[in-house]
């Protein structure tokens, strides 16, 4: 049973390595990390029993070796070169080489030579692109390892230069994974401190759960040195703790010392070691083996159901994802008329349901869709109406110049209504750059929407109908921004073309008069004062000062413009006036409070028109840029689109789509498979 789960892990692999899909479930697997003269090789062959590896300088491993090994203890029928039949024990099988059996290990050497050439050619670069090799012995413990390039710091010959990061790069994406079981290869006669191997294991992995080292070299180290106090966690702790191992060295190899005999001389130096003979149960390659595979059947017995899990999730993720891809589409036109007559019909609904607030994915993250057009109304457009201020632009010394230009030759006795209106209607004016800007804003939404709606599966997978589309639409929009410009300008004109002074909350001229009264000459009332009098300065609303004919007559040169064009010098001689007369003194007391009068009236009745504005605004653009989008906009899409003879080009499958389907049927082939895989576990 024990056996069969890493078999049923192993079958998992090959699910995903048969399609060639990158594997999208994290697998429980033993990863051998190490740097180049680390000796992971020799421990591989160890555990193996076999020599079958590439040897040589540099990067020997330059693409993940994935080794699947089997107990298998059912000799396989082969047939001989007498043209029998005999039993095999041993064999291996590549998974990119179906059917085909080696019984040579030295041939499986060369193939993986072979297959690493083909995907980085010979000029030591690596590829991670994984190679499967399966290997079945009775003399092999069932287990699944992923040997990758040792780590290097330099490189040499026509290694790349960034040839240390790429390995480094390659071997983080197998070891961050967390069902990654790392194993650290060390030389023991090097600081442990400074294993590049370890140290990139414990950066992953700080706490060391699920990293066991391997000290190798062990009988190079010096005379009177050992590793009792790494085994016993002293220096480096690790929670799997540290196997030592004994391999061949470079000389052992050239004369061809087989493993077998190697092996009998590791179990000899561990049970004959001073430092280790009490121990030598806990050391060498066959120890080694058995912890792996005791590690890995219980890393996986505790991860299975996990695993179940994630391959349903994301079968029903990739299938989900087919399913909006669609399937190809055939020549026929008829079926590719009803598709575009399908999808413009499903945009217009779309795009209705985002303006009227009722689609069904509604964010509650931020606002989206008619909500904020909701906001570009009555807070964009209103706050800037409310914040036009008309007198930032007309000032007192400009009221007083309309005044008397209003009142012509003749000086006028009342306060003038043509300075208010001249002035008011300038105000006005104002509005209108706000409100087309409102209009802006509001297109510049829609086209907001219209990306939104554009970013649909459906859109991805025709890229030409896309373009469409948005070319289409947009077109409709700045169609309909025309008379929707023209309306609001109407809207802003009107206001200003007729003064409405009998509107019921607009300020009248008396209490326009008592407020400037009160506010320049506020007085207390007094008992002893008579009726008639106050009434009378209540009624007109100004406190004029009462005429002294004598001070008249002793006023020379007083005048009507006295104040507005103070005199320098007293003079006898008349002079022409000056090519350009501008307001220069100081305000009488009659000005300033037909100013303040002016002034009150103009806030007034300003006001009035702000209101008017920002809810008249808004109304004209929902009804000839939003309701006339909402009515009219399928109407044109389909006179533009829905036409044979561009339907082949709209319905253009992207190269992302098709491709895109291709992997995704792939990965649930392989997913299909997986799941199989683990229902057969179950049901055994």
């Amino acid at each position: 049973m024990d056996t069969n789960l890493i078999n049923i892990i192993n079958k998992l692999q090959d699910a995903f390595a048969t399609v060639g899909a990158s594997n999208p479930v994290d697998l429980p697997q033993i990863v051998v990390i190490g740097s180049q003269s680390s000796g992971k090789s020799s421990v591989l062959e160890n555990i193996v029993g076999r020599d079958f590896l590439p040897r040589g300088t540099g990067i020997v491993t330059r693409r993940p070796l994935v080794l699947q090994l089997y107990n298998n203890k059912t000799p396989k029928v082969m047939p001989n070169a007498k043209g029998g039949d005999a039993p095999v024990e041993e064999w291996g099988e590549f998974l990119h080489l179906p059917g085909q059996i080696f019984t040579d290990f030295n041939k499986i050497r060369q193939e993986i030579a072979n297959e690493t050439d083909l995907k980085t050619g010979k000029n030591a670069g690596i590829s991670p692109s994984p190679i499967n090799l399966r290997i079945f012995s009775p003399n092999v413990l069932t287990l699944t390892l992923v040997d990758l390039p040792g780590l290097t710091k330099v490189p040499v010959g026509d290694q790349p230069k960034d040839i240390e990061k790429q390995i480094r790069d390659m071997i983080m994406k197998y070891i961050t994974k967390p069902n990654a079981i790392i194993l650290a290869v060390t030389a023991a006669n090097t600081d442990l401190a400074n294993s590049d191997g370890l140290k990139l294991a414990l950066e992953i992995d700080p706490k060391g759960t699920r990293t066991i080292g391997v000290l190798t070299k062990v009988d190079l180290m010096d005379r009177g040195t050992d590793v009792i106090d790494i085994l016993a966690g002293r220096v480096i702790s690790l929670v799997l703790g540290y196997v030592p191992v004994v391999n061949r060295g470079q000389k052992d190899i050239s004369n061809n010392k087989s493993i077998t005999t190697a092996l009998e001389a590791e179990k000899e130096y561990f049970e004959s070691h001073p430092s280790y003979k009490s121990k030598a149960e806990f050391c060498g390659s066959p120890f080694l083996s058995k912890k792996l595979n005791m590690l890995l059947m219980k890393h996986i017995r505790n991860t299975l159901p996990e695993i179940k899990s994630k391959i349903q999730a994301a079968l029903a993720k990739y299938q989900a994802e087919l399913s909006q891809l669609g399937d190809p589409l055939d020549d026929e036109s008829t079926h590719q008329s009803n598709m575009v007559l399908s999808i413009i019909t499903e945009f217009c609904n779309d795009y209705r349901t985002v303006l009227e607030g009722k689609a069904r994915d509604l964010s509650t993250y931020e606002l989206s869709g008619g909500a904020r057009i909701g906001f570009v109304f009555h807070e964009v457009f209103a706050n800037a109406v409310r914040n036009i201020d008309p007198f930032d632009q007309v000032k007192d010394v400009d009221i007083r110049t309309i005044l008397y230009n209003s009142s012509g030759s003749s000086p006028s006795l009342f306060v003038g209504t043509t300075a208010f209106e001249v002035i008011v209607k300038q105000q006005i004016r104002r509005l209108e750059e706000p409100s087309q800007k409102c209009i802006a804003l509001v297109y510049d939404e829609l086209v907001r929407i219209l990306s939104q709606l554009l970013t649909k599966q459906l859109f991805k997978r025709f890229p030409g109908l896309k373009d469409q589309f948005h070319a289409v639409v947009v077109g409709f929009f700045k169609k309909a921004m025309v008379p929707t410009s023209k309306l609001v300008q109407d809207v802003v004109s009107m206001e200003a073309n007729y003064i409405n002074t009998a509107h019921p909350d607009f300020l009248s001229g008396h209490k326009a008069m008592a407020m400037v009264n009160d506010r320049l000459n506020p007085r207390p009332a007094t008992p002893n004062e008579p009726k008639a009098a106050s009434a009378g300065n209540r009624g007109s609303g100004v406190n004029l000062p009462t005429p002294n004919s004598a001070a008249i007559e002793n006023a020379p040169s007083s005048g009507f413009f006295t104040s507005f064009f103070p005199r320098k010098t007293k003079s006898s001689v008349m002079e022409a006036p000056p090519t350009m007369l501008k307001a220069s003194g100081t305000l009488s007391e009659r000005e300033q409070v037909e100013t303040e009068i002016i002034k009150l009236l103009i806030q007034s009745y300003f006001n009035i028109v702000k209101r008017t504005v920002i809810d008249m605004v808004p109304k004209a653009i929902v009804l000839n840029l939003i309701t006339r989008s909402k009515e009219e906009l399928q109407r044109e899409l389909l006179r533009e689109l829905y036409n044979s003879d561009v339907l082949d080009d709209l319905l253009k499958e992207s190269d992302f789509t098709q491709q895109r389907r291709k992997e995704c049927k792939k990965m649930i082939k392989a997913l299909q498979k997986a799941d199989e895989v683990i229902l057969d576990q179950i049901s055994s």
